[in-house]
């Protein structure tokens, strides 16, 4: 991408405008296109989606024989538009019961507590990290959880010499076509990895504290990341560039997330506040309504996302709403702290995908699954799935057969309990459903 591989980029590197990159590419692509007009552009861009659409549904017919292709582009083309708009609702909660607890999978490999993982947009490998530094690549298989990469932590200042990181690793991402996975850890790295050999491409420096949160924007290898120096930043991965960087928060960073849109929303620990970021007009919405430090946060949809705080409350929001349509407090209950009932923090959410589940995770001694209900407008709990520690991560499988819990003896940003009798582990769920898929309904979005 014009630079050599492992190079280090720094968004301090710029010394012209933060966005000069994306406007040097944007006039490039100008002059090459400069006969063609935006219709015409239009036009081209939407035959070429749809002659990928076609083959992508002629590989997965000519494997399956149950569909003819221009079915199954009209399908994929209805998902598509309601994804957009936000109203793709696929009704699982119902069909979901408690899994058998031989069934639950427990990987160990991490020494200290697993802070943060992801799991390959074909259900198939499972990524980890942990306080230890250490980076595990794992393949999901009914019968076992075989290892495959191992990238060792190592110790302060070894980051030129040591191929992995060298302190707590906080977050990590992996982009929608598998190809990159990015990490982030306490020593400002922001790490990008070749996901196939788990070989390091790049480290991208400048942000100045801790890397709380990564997410790969969906169909693109931008990267977007957040830090507890309170601050948002744009990364081109496929260019190994820096793009820009946005402010907003009054307090640390300490999630986010985002899906197919330019924009990206993050929880703001302290300063109470759920930010959507529109990258393009460098503009930013806020949301407020949990009592406490706002810990984890995930979108939905395009329209919908939820968040656990340390009030142990879960909130769930619409975001042409200010405030939250469902709030459900004390959502773990209460512990007896110090001889104080306090709420057990919510330390990680998951949704699975334009559905109506979700799951929340704490150190109260269960995972505990909800639905949302109709319109988003209330959260019903489900189920409880007795799991040991403090739960720091939480994935959905995107086919949503299984839950992935990453598990520690120690909260991932601290070390204010300690649970002793917890594993630093990987647990695989299996999420038991009366039927293999719903039908994709519509739901209205708020």
């Amino acid at each position: 991408a014009g630079r050599p591989a492992d190079e280090e980029v720094s968004s301090d590197s710029e010394t012209e405008s933060p966005l000069l990159g994306r406007r040097r590419r944007e006039a490039a692509a100008a002059e090459e296109e400069v006969d063609e007009t935006p219709q015409e552009k239009k036009l081209r861009l939407a035959k070429q989606y749809l002659e990928e659409l076609r083959q992508l549904e002629e590989e997965r017919a000519e494997e399956e024989e149950e569909l003819e292709p221009a079915d199954l582009i009209g399908d994929r083309l209805k998902e598509d538009v309601l994804e957009q708009k936000g109203r793709l609702q696929r009704l699982v909660a119902k069909d979901v019961r408690p899994p058998d607890p031989a069934r639950i999978r427990v990987l160990r490999g991490h020494q200290l507590p697993v802070t943060c993982l992801v799991i390959s947009p074909d259900d198939k490998f499972i990524f980890s990290a942990s306080k230890d530094g250490s980076l595990i690549k794992c393949k999901w298989e009914v019968d076992s959880g075989k290892r495959l990469c191992v990238v060792p932590g190592g110790k302060k200042g070894t980051e030129e010499r040591h191929m992995g990181h060298a302190s707590h690793v906080l977050c990590m991402a992996i982009s929608s076509d598998g190809k990159y996975l990015a990490t982030g850890d306490r020593n400002k790295l922001i790490m990008i990895w070749d996901a196939a050999t788990c070989k390091r491409l790049h480290i991208f420096t400048g942000h100045r504290d801790a890397v709380s949160g990564l997410s790969f924007r969906k169909g693109t290898h931008q990267l977007y990341s957040a830090s507890h120096d309170r601050c948002v930043k744009v990364w081109d991965v496929a260019e190994n560039a820096y793009v820009e960087t946005l402010y907003g928060h009054q307090d640390v960073i300490t999630g986010l997330d985002c899906l197919s849109r330019e924009c990206c929303v993050t929880a703001g620990g302290r300063d109470g506040t759920v930010r959507l970021w529109k990258i393009p007009e460098e503009s930013q919405l806020v949301f407020s309504g949990h009592q406490g430090s706002i810990d984890c946060i995930q979108l939905i949809n395009e329209e919908h996302m939820v968040s656990g705080a340390d009030d142990g409350s879960l909130a769930l929001w619409g975001l042409t709403k200010k405030k939250p349509l469902a709030l459900a407090r004390q959502a773990h209950g209460e512990q007896d702290a110090q001889g104080l009932q306090q709420p057990y923090w919510i330390s990680a959410v998951a949704a699975l995908r334009s559905s109506d589940l979700l799951a929340t995770g704490s150190h109260s001694g269960s995972l505990k699954l909800w639905k949302c209900g109709e319109g988003f407008r209330k959260l019903e709990h489900l189920l409880d799935i007795p799991l040991v520690g403090f739960v720091n991560s939480l994935k959905f499988s995107a086919a949503g057969d299984f839950l992935v819990a990453g598990i520690g003896q120690e909260h991932r940003l601290g070390r204010w309990w300690r649970i002793k009798e917890a594993k630093n582990s990987i647990c695989i769920i299996p999420l038991k459903q009366n039927t293999t898929a719903s039908s994709p309904e519509s739901s209205g979005s708020s």
